[in-house]
Formats: C-alpha cells, structure tokens, sequence
C-alpha cells in the first residue's frame, strides 16, 4: 500500500532501497538520537530493510519526483509503560535524512500516517516519543497535535546500549479530528 502526499509517497521499503538507507542512515547525526546505531554497509542497511522495516505498518519516505527513499515512518504496537494502554492504541515513529532537514517532510508524513491511523486502521490514540535532546522530533509532534503525556528517566536503549530519558506524547482520534477541522 502507498500513501501519497503534496509531496510524497509513504511506500513498503524495497530490497533495493539499501543504497539509499545507507546514504543517510550512516550519517552519525540520524541514528543515534532516535535509539538505533550508525548502518555501517549496504549489505546492513539491507539486512535492516529484509529483517525490521519489512514490518506491516513501515514505511519509505519518498519524495515524488524520485520515488528514493529518504527516510521511514512506521505504526507499531504501543510500547508504552502507561497501564491503560488499550489495543485501540498505537505508536508512531520516524526519521528522515539529515539532508532532507527542515522541509517539513516529517511533518506531512506524520500527519498522512495520522490519518491512516484513525481513519483507516480505526485506532483511537497515537503515541509518539522523544529522547531528551532530540528537539527537532519534539517539534514534529508539536506541530501535528501530539501533547505531552509523561516522562521516563534511565531508559535503556538496547540498539546502542545507553540509558536515556524519553518524553512520551500522545494524539486522540478526537483531538485529531477538531485540529483536522479547526
């Protein structure tokens, strides 16, 4: 399945995406503030598309005029310690190469897989979180709706093997739509 935007295609990453997954995914600047380590080779950017972005829900971030992969986004199963989570929820996350930096794409691409969330998949909450420091992310969520929720100190991030504190945000279906509205 596509999602197609203003100015992008949200599309299932490809095999043959790895050479672009490695160009920006490389980059020390993308990774690591958002918990996963540095891809060091193609051959590991195509590992990472066969084994985690193969998921239901993941996406490449593509512009329109190429059709190249210049970031993800994907919907997993809430992974929050809130205890009334409930299966009506679902968390969102995302990246973009350092490139393709404060163009806005994040944000049309975040409120495209809102939209497909509430209104095709019928969930009733989007979660979404930030690692301390990593204010364009917060941004993002800002700008598409997402308020702030909670806080969790001494995290650890398996990926990179460190320990963070991570901001949790969240959207309700009923939010979304008055903001769509409003």
């Amino acid at each position: 399945m596509e999602i197609i935007t203003d100015r992008l295609i949200l599309r299932p990453w490809k095999e043959s995406d790895a050479e672009s997954l490695y160009e920006y995914a490389k980059n020390p600047d993308v990774g690591p503030i958002a918990g996963w380590p540095i891809h060091t080779s193609i051959e590991n950017s195509l590992d990472i598309i066969k084994n985690i972005l193969s998921e239901d829900e993941t996406y490449a971030i593509c512009l329109k005029d190429d059709n190249r992969a210049i970031g993800s986004i994907g919907l997993f199963p809430t992974k929050q310690t809130y205890k009334n989570n409930t299966d009506k929820e679902i968390e969102v996350g995302y990246w973009i190469g350092v490139p393709f930096w404060g163009n806005g794409y994040v944000p049309e691409a975040l409120k495209s897989i809102q939209r497909h969330a509430f209104e095709k998949l019928g969930y009733n909450v989007m979660w979404c979180g930030y690692y301390e420091g990593n204010n364009k992310s917060k941004i993002a969520q800002e700008k598409c709706g997402f308020k702030y929720h909670h806080t969790e100190e001494n995290v650890k991030v398996e990926l990179i093997n460190d320990i963070r504190t991570i901001h949790y945000t969240y959207l309700t279906k009923e939010e979304w739509v008055k903001n769509k509205l409003g």
